[in-house]
């Protein structure tokens, strides 16, 4: 496999970039089909960050809501504003979310290629790159999350880009916008822009470089000012040691990090650890580019790789670095594996794409060889070897029943959503279902806490919220109506949302993340165990609307009982 000629590099290229579009495309597509099979599909983590923004169309919806106000303070602006625009067009917040993901895929798309050029003068290795990436990047719910976290990865390879090219207005413009959009990349881009300051030839500091990271540096504090000024207003953040006595953040909580198996807590842990669980598998052929480098004679393409290779070590060790430091600084620089899982993905990626190219071309070259002394046999081995491979390169996604990974909700009996959207827009709803997670997003009503919502960092926030919750765990079980009536008056409740089995034993001990509010879920647990009946369950007449699975009462009802 030579490098191709001057005359028809662009046709090869353009070839190649099309095919990478056209797989880019085609992952797309496979995501918009689950984001749009029916009404009622709404992406896990669009619950969190997207709910808010439906007040771009309408201010009115969610007033004096609590859990509004924390998430809209701890959204990047630069997220927040994109999605502000596209409402001004009047588009819907939850539909951004749904197409943005294929967007992003184009522009991950765009740049890897490029920068894959950049690195390996061959277009079927951005190819091969581009592939690789855009299964992996699907294989997680990162990119179809349509969350800040998805632009951690088309923001990055442009910034690589521009760097490779010494473009600096363009890793200015990316250094703002990543500060805008995902802060916690900032640190990762401004610490390789350091690298680059120690000039290699003459072994000295590059000061006119100094100045140019200075700018960066400056520009990029300006724009994360804003956040950093919102996010405060729910501080303190956790400390290492309060995080540690919290049941929320260990398993069975809910956003457990600790683990007590030291080695799934540092190597595999979701949060935690080093190892991140990239797909496919091809993608882990990257680990071998030290390996073919030392031999350039036996492998000869190696030696078209270009100097600007260092950029991939580089990127290894200043995530390393950084995956250290948030372990220090625990919630800081908020989880470790921000550092590490999407740099590394895209250290592989390219890694393996180089890899895949420089054995393919060997593979060839032995091919002739093998044809020239009519060693079939063997020749037929090698063949199989190479067309197992690439069967397993482009037949992956199709066997990986998750792929591509979007993590939507699917929502089979609209009905409660229909419902509560008849209700005034200052209805408040108290639940311990976890049909509290969507209630915000999909019938654009208030809920008084939910387990999606109930983040465990701020303690400005989430000390009301955990109240709030021991408040209702307290009122719902309590065999006195008083209880349930001192709740609905201090936090001004609507309606009461039940599952229809939550006054068995079962469905408390299945709720575990409620394990963590004590002493109220272990007193909860050990009277219904005990037989004692809440009080809640004499109160069907109170029911405004009933499905087979759930019931909604009426605040107003219970008071009245309360107080009769």
């Amino acid at each position: 496999m030579a490098k191709p000629t001057t005359a028809s590099d662009r046709t090869s290229s353009r070839l190649w970039f099309g095919l990478s579009l056209g797989f880019a495309l085609y992952y797309g597509s496979l995501a918009l089909q689950k984001s749009f099979q029916a009404e009622y599909v709404v992406q896990d983590d669009a619950r969190e960050y997207v709910f808010w923004m439906q007040r771009f169309l309408d201010p009115t919806l969610l007033p004096n809501d609590l859990i509004a106000q924390y998430f809209k303070s701890i959204t990047p602006p630069g997220y927040a504003a994109f999605y502000h625009g596209m409402a001004i067009l009047g588009v819907q917040p939850l539909w951004v979310s749904k197409v943005l993901p294929v967007g992003l895929g184009l522009i991950t798309t765009f740049y890897s290629f490029a920068l894959c050029l950049r690195l390996f003068p061959f277009p079927i290795t951005g190819f091969i790159t581009t592939l690789l990436l855009n299964q992996s990047v699907w294989s997680r719910d990162d990119l179809g999350s349509a969350t800040p976290r998805a632009f951690v990865t088309p923001l990055f390879l442009a910034f690589l880009y521009y760097l490779l090219r010494h473009q600096r207005l363009g890793i200015l413009i990316v250094l703002v916008l990543q500060a805008l959009i995902y802060p916690p990349l900032v640190f990762i881009t401004i610490a390789l822009l350091c690298c680059t300051l120690w000039d290699g030839n003459t072994r000295r500091l590059n000061f006119n470089q100094l100045k140019f990271v200075g700018i960066c540096v400056g520009f990029t504090a300006i724009a994360l000012l804003p956040y950093g000024l919102a996010s405060s207003q729910f501080a303190p953040v956790i400390t290492r040691d309060q995080a540690w006595t919290m049941p929320e953040l260990h398993p069975g909580g809910r956003h457990p990090f600790f683990n007590p198996n030291p080695w799934a807590f540092w190597l595999i842990g979701e949060h935690s650890g080093i190892i991140p669980p990239l797909m496919p598998p091809l993608i882990w052929l990257g680990v071998l580019l030290p390996i073919l480098m030392r031999y350039p004679v036996r492998f000869p393409l190696v030696q078209q790789i270009n100097h600007r290779i260092a950029i991939l070590p580089k990127m290894i060790w200043v995530s390393l670095g950084l995956f250290a430091a948030a372990h220090l600084l625990l919630l800081r620089l908020f989880f470790p594996t921000r550092y590490t899982t999407h740099t590394f993905r895209i250290v592989l990626a390219i890694a393996a794409g180089i890899v895949l190219t420089i054995l393919l071309d060997t593979l060839l070259r032995g091919c002739k060889t093998l044809v020239a002394q009519r060693r079939w046999i063997t020749l037929g081995t090698r063949l199989t070897l190479m067309t197992m491979t690439m069967l397993v390169f482009f037949t992956y996604p199709q066997v990986s029943q998750d792929f591509p990974r979007i993590n939507v909700r699917v929502i089979k009996d609209p009905s409660l959503y229909q419902f509560l959207k008849t209700q005034p827009k200052d209805t408040l709803v108290a639940t311990l279902s976890d049909e509290a997670n969507n209630i915000s997003t999909l019938a654009q009503r208030s809920v008084l806490f939910s387990k999606e919502h109930s983040l465990p960092f701020h303690l400005g926030y989430y000390r009301p919220i955990r109240q709030r919750i021991l408040d209702v765990m307290q009122a719902q079980y309590s065999s006195d109506l008083r209880a349930a009536k001192q709740t609905i008056d201090k936090y001004q409740i609507k309606l009461w949302l039940l599952d229809q089995p939550a006054f068995t034993p079962l469905y408390l001990t299945n709720s575990t993340w409620l394990s963590s509010f004590e002493p109220e879920f272990t007193i909860a647990l050990t009277n219904l165990q005990q037989g004692k009946i809440p009080a809640l369950t004499k109160l069907t007449h109170c029911s405004v609307f009933n499905t087979p699975q759930l019931m909604l009462l009426d605040a107003a009802c219970i008071k009245t009982a309360a107080e009769g």
